[in-house]
């Protein structure tokens, strides 16, 4: 299946009669986001966000709302998306047609309406058993300034554009947006050798969640070209990272501690094929770097296979919260800055035989860019700890206090489509 086919479901003409929907900023008609929410009457289901409302997918199915697609997802709309990602693009595809027709048909009205619920009503829950989470740096800008802070005459290790980095995250430490971060403690460096204390250089990181659909059998790789298959959303992802837990614990063998304590994401997936407006070519690489190995081209991905999305940073301190000053926007930038597309991590992830599943998470790495205003986190920001951001109020910021609240945005935006988003993705530092 193309990822990158537009049809029908995505004009911009087309009229919801759900309220709030029309020309909304994040859910209009043309996204259709998959979650799972409960109203405090039931437990975990399957929702769709469609302007002010959660469309109650799971109660929907049972009544033969969407056009016979009851008797193929019934099943599967319960407790977890797991099941629904694992249906494959085909399914997605005729669920969102399906979907499509009935917001944007008055006539639907009256039987549709019963399963709309305020989106303020609903508890958001983590969309996925998560069984395994990844994460990788395919942030090049981000990489380089981080390398330059340690070693300014080479701050990209030589593997760096050869291959996709990354490394094995905790998956229990994943939360959904609005869970409060706890700062972690571990071991920090000193001039008296190193001390157990709560982390000094709590930082935000600023990446894309990319959530595997049907997996792959132990032993089997994914070919580049049927990767897109296999991705059956996106996300917005924060990798809370303990800077000076990480300085100390990362050599010999990279993240630990420093990364393991809380992770969180927006609730609700984006589907690729709400994003095939959005699809661009792959940036094109500077002159003199190597041309990734024949498993990891494919003309189609470079193609097609990186995304259009404007993404931003905004903080409010405690302190500006009672002021009434609004948040802060420390950073904008763009998902085209990712060095590896979406698919090239996925299949070099499966490359050795490592078995995908179903809800698998993967995160992107850091997302910056190359001036000033677009990094996405506050080493690169604050260059090191060495020039705090000044905030509203006149507080300053290196890292991370008690009663910070960071929130992450994206918008896919394109000349002759509607705009959609990818939902909040908001966390307080609780101490």
């Amino acid at each position: 299946m193309n990822f990158w086919t537009v049809d029908e479901t995505h004009d911009p003409a087309a009229a919801c009669w759900v309220e709030g929907a029309q020309g909304h900023s994040d859910f209009p008609v043309q996204n259709l986001p998959l979650g799972l929410f409960s109203d405090g009457d039931s437990g975990p289901r399957a929702g769709v966000a469609i302007g002010n409302f959660v469309f109650d997918l799971a109660g929907a199915l049972q009544t033969g709302l969407l056009n016979g697609l009851d008797s193929a997802l019934a099943d599967i709309a319960y407790d977890d998306l797991n099941g629904l990602l694992a249906a494959g693009p085909e399914v997605r595809v005729a669920l969102r047609k399906a979907l499509f027709a009935v917001f944007t048909d008055r006539q639907a009205q009256e039987g549709v309406r019963p399963f709309l619920l305020p989106i303020a009503q609903a508890e958001m829950h983590l969309p996925c058993r998560i069984g395994d989470y990844t994460d990788f740096y395919a942030g090049i800008h981000h990489a380089t300034a981080i390398g330059k802070l340690f070693r300014p005459d080479a701050p990209l290790l030589p593997n760096y554009k050869h291959v996709p980095i990354g490394y094995h995250g905790r998956a229990s430490s994943v939360r959904p947006s609005g869970v409060p971060v706890v700062r972690p403690s571990g071991q920090l460096a000193g001039p008296e050798g190193p001390r157990f204390a709560p982390s000094e250089r709590l930082d935000l990181e600023l990446e894309l969640g990319i959530w595997v659909g049907g997996g792959n059998a132990l032993g089997s790789p994914i070919p580049i070209g049927e990767a897109h298959d296999y991705i059956a959303g996106y996300c917005l992802l924060n990798d809370w990272s303990a800077r000076d837990l990480q300085a100390w614990e990362y050599q010999p063998l990279g993240p630990f501690l420093a990364k393991s304590f809380h992770t969180s994401v927006s609730p609700w997936i984006i589907t690729p094929e709400a994003l095939a407006p959005f699809r661009v070519a792959q940036a094109m690489r500077p002159e003199g770097d190597p041309i990734p190995l024949p498993y990891l081209s494919d003309p189609d991905d470079q193609a097609y296979g990186a995304l259009a999305l404007e993404l931003e940073v905004f903080l409010s301190t405690s302190a500006m919260r009672e002021a009434g000053l609004p948040e802060h926007r420390l950073s904008k930038g763009s998902s085209r800055d990712l060095y590896w597309t979406p698919a090239q991590l996925l299949t070099h992830h499966a490359s050795n035989g490592c078995n995908l599943q179903p809800g698998d998470l993967l995160g992107t790495g850091t997302i910056s860019g190359s001036t000033g205003g677009s990094e996405g986190s506050l080493i690169e920001m604050t260059f090191g700890g060495k020039q705090p951001v000044m905030l509203p109020g006149g507080e300053a910021r290196t890292f991370l206090l008690a009663g910070d609240r960071l929130r992450l945005q994206a918008r896919a935006k394109a000349a002759g489509f509607a705009t959609i988003g990818f939902g909040p993705c908001v966390a307080e530092v609780a101490g």
